[in-house]
Parts: structure tokens; C-alpha cells; sequence
């Protein structure tokens, strides 16, 4: 994030170099900053002679440093930004000699999604040089909620732990995705104001109450009808709410659960330090850990690895979500 606050403060301030190399396996990032060069290093009149967007299933290297070499037409710089570029990756070396020898006046983007260029190359050490290298790293889940608060307190928004948690559980870790769920919210909640839970059930739909994050609460309280009433619900809305991902979440939380226990430092900071949470929700784990001694915990796990299998049909063709539900629930509590 301060990488690319760096390269839009100098594209502002005029700093605008002749090859940006933007890679990596996030690619909220790489669009964000492709889009801002093509609106911020040309005039809406200049782009129609000076703008040039091509994709990398269509052209070729050879193509791409013959349209670099161009000139522009009565602007400072022509912009030419290559999608897709990841698709020139056997030959993407071969842009080597153009970057040794830049056109000062072209501005070349290059949008390398999914992939990473290779650091020891002598492409990258070029780019390096002459350039600017940014790569989109995939943030870890339990980065994703910091990453919504500051997105949201950067638009003037702020926003409840739990919401932030209920959207990363439902949108996963695609910061793309999160961004466009973001912008929803934007449109219906007034400024400075906070987003619940229930704005996030109301705008995007996903059931403030009936998730798993609070089947995680109800389980790690041994609360078996708050948990059961969930799972039934699951299992009608099967769609919504897939095996796989309850699993996986479980799976995580009681590993952490197992870290908890293995802790020295109980306290609050130490625990949200070494589990990687938002201090938040360390009285859940203080909890949990009452109901659920190591050894369980281990038998937890096994069991939730065991399920993860039937999940996968391996010796359960013909269990149902709903019954995979209540045999991880029996098993678990």
C-alpha cells in the first residue's frame, strides 16, 4: 500500500518514469495504479493520438518496443499500457534491449497479473535501474480487516471489527472484490459514519447472524443451540454457505486455539501478537480455551481434517451437507 501511495505521489508531483513494471499475484493494486498513469499523465484531448492499450495474448515483444519507440503527437508523452502481459512470459526477456536504451517521451505500463518476474533475470535488474518494479503481494487473511479499515477510513468511513471480519469471510482475501463491495456501501451510508453488521446484511447481503464467524463464537462457547440453529441454517442455503469454507475456518481457529494454549503470555496484546488477530476478539479465545482443553484440541483437529475428507466425498459419496454439518457439530462439541 505505501509502495503504490509512493509511485501515484510522484506521477502527481511529475516524477513520471519511462517503464513501470507492475507484477505479482494481487492485482488490486496493479489496476489501480495502471488506471491512475492513464488518467493522470495525459489530457482527456491528448489520449486520443498519445493513449495506446494492448494485450499480451495479442501482440508480441517486437510489437510492443516498435510502439514504445514512437513519438508523441503534440504531448510531452504517449502512454502505452500492456494488459494481460503475463501471457508474454516465455519471451518477456527479450524487452531487456529496449529497457537498456528507453524512450525518455513513452510511457510503458506493463501489467504482469498472477505471475512474478524473475528477480536474478537481467530484465528485472534493468527495470530495476531505469524504472519502477511494484509488486502486488496477496495480503494473509488476517491482514485483510486492517487493510478494510484503513481503505475505509482513507474514504471517511470507519468500520466495527466484526463487520470487517464478516466481510473478509464472505468475500475472501480478493481485495478487488472487497473494493467493489466497499464502493456499494459508500453509495447508501452517509460519511463519517460506522458500518455494522447490519448495514453489511442489509447492502450486501450476508446474514449478520447466520455465518461463520458466529458458528466459530457459538462453538467456541459450547453453545449447542446457537450452533445447531446455524448449521440448519447452512444446510438450507447450502449455496451461500459451503462445506468447504466452514471447514477451513474451523480448521484455522482451532490451530490458533492450539497456539493459545501453547502461550506463555496470556494477555490480551501477546495473544493478538502471536495469533495475528485484531485484539478484539481475544476474549473469544479466553473462552474457548476454558471449554477446550489441549487434548481436545487436538482431537478436534483430527476430526475436522477427517470431515474435510468426507467433504471431499472420500468414504461419504452420499452424505449431505446437512449431514456433514451435524456430524462436525457432534464431533466438535
Amino acid at each position: 500500500m505505501d509502495e503504490a501511495k509512493q509511485i501515484v505521489n510522484d506521477v502527481l508531483e511529475g516524477r513520471i518514469k519511462p517503464i513501470y513494471f507492475l507484477h505479482g499475484e494481487e492485482v488490486y493494486y496493479i489496476d489501480k495504479i495502471a488506471n491512475f498513469i492513464v488518467e493522470n499523465v495525459l489530457s482527456e484531448a491528448e489520449r486520443g493520438f498519445n493513449q495506446i492499450v494492448l494485450y499480451g495474448k495479442d501482440v508480441s515483444i517486437e510489437d510492443i518496443i516498435s510502439n514504445a519507440k514512437r513519438y508523441p503527437m503534440m504531448a510531452e508523452h504517449q502512454v502505452i499500457i500492456i494488459k494481460e502481459a503475463q501471457h508474454l512470459s516465455r519471451t518477456i526477456e527479450n524487452l531487456t534491449s529496449y529497457v537498456e536504451n528507453l524512450q525518455p517521451t513513452t510511457v510503458l505500463v506493463i501489467c504482469y497479473k498472477y505471475k512474478k518476474l524473475d528477480k536474478r533475470k537481467k530484465l528485472y535488474k534493468s527495470i530495476q535501474s531505469n524504472g519502477v518494479i511494484f509488486e502486488g503481494k496477496k495480503l494473509y487473511e488476517n491482514q485483510v480487516s486492517d487493510w478494510i479499515r484503513k481503505v475505509l477510513k482513507n474514504k471517511g468511513y470507519g468500520i466495527s471489527p466484526k463487520a470487517s471480519v464478516l466481510l473478509v469471510e464472505y468475500l475472501g482475501t480478493d481485495l478487488s472484490k472487497i473494493d467493489k463491495e466497499i464502493e456499494k456501501l459508500e453509495l447508501v451510508l452517509p460519511k463519517n459514519s460506522e458500518i455494522t453488521p447490519s448495514d453489511i446484511e442489509e447492502h450486501i447481503g450476508i446474514s449478520k447472524d447466520y455465518n461463520n464467524f458466529e458458528l466459530k463464537k457459538a462453538i467456541g462457547e459450547r453453545n449447542v443451540q446457537k450452533a445447531t440453529k446455524i448449521i440448519n441454517y447452512f444446510a438450507q442455503n447450502p449455496k451461500d454457505n459451503p462445506f468447504v469454507l466452514t471447514i477451513t475456518l474451523l480448521h484455522s481457529f482451532f490451530n490458533q486455539l492450539l497456539q493459545y494454549h501453547g502461550l506463555n503470555d496470556h494477555s490480551p496484546k501477546s495473544v493478538a501478537s502471536a495469533l495475528r488477530i485484531n485484539p478484539y476478539f481475544v476474549g473469544e479465545f479466553q473462552i474457548a480455551a476454558k471449554n477446550y482443553p489441549m487434548k481436545k484440541v487436538s482431537k478436534i483437529i483430527s476430526h475436522l481434517r477427517e470431515m474435510d475428507l468426507k467433504g471431499k466425498g472420500v468414504g461419504a459419496q452420499a452424505a449431505t451437507q446437512s449431514d456433514l454439518l451435524k456430524e462436525l457439530l457432534v464431533k466438535i462439541i
